[in-house]
């Protein structure tokens, strides 16, 4: 920082570097007790406070570039153990006010300048507010990625492909139907399809509670490109409240095999593979 002696710098690194430990200490205990949170956050405190410290002698972007990499690990850390984000927060503002109350004393002790004073408060604000800024920033990218691995997880969970003999396979569908989830329907339909060899295929609508012009459009899709791996497709779990709906929207299902009910659509299938169930 121009104007300040390397000096004061130095005095104020040290105070903070030899009460780290001490000020992690109290921050641990006071956040067991009022948020009943045991996850050992001392390492990523004892990191914050030393960033905080080195800061004072480093060029701004040197530390940007420190507090970017402890707001990395500290978003990592509480996406993984499910922890929120307003535990970070509060411990920056806490350092914040501490490290304040230092650079005051420190300022009455040796004679600061209100100018010298000034610069270092307003260095130690824009330190904190970057550690805010990264920590936020990385929480959201790293919690989004998270959910988007789950969401994937259970799209993949609610349209699985059940082989019931060696030729006939059943995918059952429960649930509205939106264009992910007609996504994963065709790549799921068309992956396990090929994978286990299946002649017949059985797509349930059992639990399907409206068909509409994209739903039908996304089966049709999927239907086709069954076909073209030489898979027949038959439809079954046709109520008769979807089948009006389908006749109201001029939905045409030409072609392929529909049934009432699975059972139907079971034996209609083993009668042409002889399969026993």
């Amino acid at each position: 920082m121009q104007y300040i002696q390397q000096e004061k710098l130095q005095n104020i690194r040290e105070t903070i570097l030899k009460r780290k430990e001490e000020l992690a200490e109290n921050k641990r205990q006071d956040l067991a007790k009022s948020h009943n949170v045991y996850t050992d956050l001392t390492t990523f405190r004892i990191d914050l406070l030393t960033t905080y410290a080195d800061s004072f002698l480093m060029e701004k972007e040197s530390a940007n570039e420190a507090i970017l990499h402890w707001g990395n690990n500290m978003a990592d850390l509480l996406v993984n153990h499910g922890l929120p984000l307003n535990l970070a927060l509060e411990e920056i503002s806490y350092y914040r006010d501490v490290i304040g109350e230092m650079i005051k004393e420190e300022a009455k002790n040796n004679d600061f300048s209100l100018d010298a004073f000034y610069q270092i408060i307003s260095y130690l604000n824009t330190i904190v507010d970057h550690a805010i800024q990264f920590v936020s920033k990385s929480y959201v990218k790293d919690y989004t990625e998270k959910i988007n691995c789950a969401q994937y997880a259970i799209d993949e969970l609610s349209v699985p492909v059940v082989r019931i003999t060696e030729e006939i396979g059943i995918l059952p569908l429960v649930g509205n139907l939106d264009t992910k989830r007609a996504q994963y329907l065709m790549e799921s339909a068309l992956e396990k399809g090929s994978q286990y060899k299946l002649k017949w295929l059985i797509i349930d609508l059992s639990a399907v509670p409206i068909i509409d012009t994209m739903v039908a459009n996304q089966l049709f899709k999927v239907i086709a490109g069954l076909q073209l791996l030489g898979i027949e497709v038959v439809i079954s779990g046709i109520r008769p409240e979807i089948a009006q709906t389908m006749v109201n929207l001029e939905i045409k299902v030409g072609g392929i095999r529909s049934f009432s009910s699975l059972h139907q659509a079971i034996q209609y299938t083993n009668s042409f593979t002889g399969s026993l169930m």
